[in-house]
């Protein structure tokens, strides 16, 4: 990959990726961080990596990069002695969307990372396991039960309006 190409890869791809992280981290600092990391990871491979694999590339590195952190901010969760209390907000919903969000906040980890590529993202099957190391099938079960629990967290329209 040469430099020129490099570059069209963060125009095209930056904001993508760094939507993908924010969404799945939730925290904007680590989401950079994150972005930042792979773009550093592309850089060093450029030349081993070929122009018209960079997306997979840079999505596949973004998405091991924020399970590198998610994990490590467990561990220091963990380790923690001191107490953290999170405020807490009143279940008054604005909207949709918000219980959206909340919803797929409660997925797991490989869930919300599948269904996020998926349907906010536009990947197909195949791009998602080649960027989250799954297998297709895999990819296709995690986003079936994934729709089914938002189906169910989120019940009937009727409920919520």
């Amino acid at each position: 990959m040469t430099v020129k190409e490099f570059n069209n890869t963060v125009n095209q791809y930056s904001d993508n990726v760094y939507r993908f992280i924010l969404k799945n981290l939730k925290n904007e600092s680590k989401a950079q961080d994150v972005v930042q990391d792979s773009f550093e990871k592309l850089w060093i491979n450029r030349k081993a990596v070929e122009y018209k694999k960079a997306k997979s590339y840079l999505f596949t590195t973004a998405y091991r990069t924020m399970i590198d952190y998610i994990r490590k901010d467990k561990r220091i969760y963990l380790t923690d002695d001191n107490k953290t209390f999170e405020a807490e907000h009143e279940n008054n919903y604005t909207g949709i969307q918000e219980i959206l969000h909340e919803a797929i906040d409660k997925l797991t980890e490989v869930q919300k990372s599948v269904i996020l590529l998926r349907d906010y993202e536009g990947y197909s099957y195949k791009e998602i396991a080649t960027i989250t190391n799954l297998t297709e099938p895999q990819v296709k079960v995690y986003i079936y039960r994934a729709r089914v629990f938002l189906k169910t967290y989120i019940g009937k329209i009727e409920n919520i309006i």
